[in-house]
């Protein structure tokens, strides 16, 4: 039977690499307003970090609206849309599983 690629690969370093593949999914999405939603067009957002489940089950993306201004109801829009990103990032990575997911803020220390 053949191996897999991926089978000597450190299991936390797979699971970055399919985070930082969600984030650029994610990113573009945001980047070229492809989510009909007037709050999401109307703010640029940033996607800084996405951290997997160990079973890539769940992901959870971290984001920072840029200038900072109406980051309660970028959060919102973005927590209402989770759905349509679930279903995009499944589509353009080919997952077994579409990860469920969580919009956060990632408040820096």
């Amino acid at each position: 039977m053949a191996r897999s690629p991926h089978s000597n690969e450190d299991p936390a370093v797979r699971l970055l690499k399919v985070g930082e593949r969600v984030r650029h999914v994610l990113s573009e999405i945001l980047l070229r307003g492809q989510v009909h939603d007037d709050v999401l067009t109307a703010h640029s957002v940033s996607v800084t970090e996405v951290r997997m489940s160990p079973d890539l089950r769940q992901a959870r993306a971290y984001v920072k609206p840029l200038l900072g201004c109406d980051e309660d109801k970028v959060l919102k829009a973005l927590r209402q849309n989770t759905a349509f990103f679930q279903r995009e990032v499944a589509q353009r990575l080919g997952l077994k599983f579409a990860p469920t997911g969580q919009i956060g803020h990632l408040i820096a220390s």
